[in-house]
Order: C-alpha cells, then structure tokens, then sequence
C-alpha cells in the first residue's frame, strides 16, 4: 500500500489565482466585460519593496525564470504590488506562441499581460469591483514599457470570441465587472472551452 503523499504547503505571501468556469457561451450585458485571452502561463506577480516573485498558480516561485517581468516590476512607482496576469510569449505580429514559450528558449523576451490588480501599497483591493481594480492597474501601467495592460471589451460576448477566433486568438474570458475577486473557481469569471488552453486548465497544467 502506498504512503499518502504529504501535501506540500503554499509559500508565504502567495494568493491563489482566480480560475475562470468553463461556459459553452459567452455571456452578454452590461455586467459583462470581455478580455481576450493570451496563450501563457498564468502568475500572481508580487512585489515587496525590493523583492520580487513571481508565483505559478500552484505556487511554485519563477522569478528567476522570466527576466524582463522582474524589470518591469522593479520599475514600476510603488512600494508594493500584486498583479494577476499571464506570461506570454509574442510574435511580431503580436500574437501569443505557446509552444515558444513552453521550450524555454525565450525565457527572456516572455513579458506580462496584466488585468488584475490585488494589492497596492499595503492595501487588499480584492474586495473592490473589478472596474475599480482594472482601472487602478492600468493608469500604474500607462508608463510601463516591459508590461501590457490587458484591457476589457464590452459588448455582446458572443460576438467578439468569434471576431477573436477570426484572427486567430486563444479566446477571450468574460467578467463581471461589478464583483470583487475570489481565489478558487468562480462563475465570475467565463472561459470559452474550445481551445487548448482550456484543456491545460481542466488538465491542470495551466
């Protein structure tokens, strides 16, 4: 019989990510906002001060994986900051390249996208509206040159995924905008589920 495999515990500092639910439509209205969703690595950036890390979403710590999102951090105006965004690897033609960044090769030129703001300068604003949190994350970002603000799209959400899907995208994530953030699952936040992201995310590996 096989011992039990001791669960080892989450690193001081770190906030499980937002998983969005899987939802065969994109939902509509004025609650919804949409935002396309990049091809990546999902990480809970932290700053501290001086200190730096950069946290997968089972907590593993990749600081010193991804150079240019530690420069980018270190630049930003504040004393301290959480960011929830998604590592990417982009092409010229500003598209997301998974298999790129999976083989470690780039490891370097990988860079952020950025669309939740957890914490700033000692406060939680998790419980804060997430129109609130995005529109705090992105004036802190407008001089950012090493970080992209990943901006939301309102309208029917139908319709943008398949002008997303048209230029050859992974997708968008609907959310609400007037909710306050939750780690864990949450029906808050919509994923579109035909996409191999989507699979990585069921399968874990996301």
């Amino acid at each position: 019989m096989l011992a039990p495999v001791a669960k080892v515990p989450l690193p001081l500092g770190f906030i499980p990510p937002c998983l969005p639910t899987a939802s065969r439509k994109p939902p509509s209205g004025v609650h919804w906002v949409h935002e396309i969703k990049h091809d990546g690595y999902r990480l809970i950036a932290r700053r501290d001060g001086n200190r730096i890390r950069l946290f997968t979403r089972h907590g593993y710590d990749w600081s010193r994986r991804y150079p240019r999102i530690v420069d980018a951090l270190a630049s930003l105006r504040v004393t301290s900051i959480i960011i929830d965004g998604e590592a990417v690897w982009c092409g010229s033609d500003g598209k997301s390249d998974f298999d790129k960044l999976h083989s470690r090769a780039h490891d370097r030129d990988v860079i952020l996208y950025a669309f939740d703001l957890l914490e700033l300068n000692g406060e939680d604003r998790r419980q804060h509206p997430l129109e609130k949190r995005k529109a705090k994350l992105e004036k802190i970002l407008a001089r950012s040159q090493e970080m992209r603000f990943s901006e939301d799209i309102g309208g029917d959400g139908d319709i943008i995924f398949q002008h997303a899907c048209k230029m050859g995208l992974e997708g968008i994530v609907s959310k609400r905008r007037d909710f306050a953030y939750r780690s864990g699952r949450c029906k808050s936040w919509l994923r579109n589920p035909a996409s191999p992201a989507m699979l990585r995310i069921q399968d874990g590996t996301w």
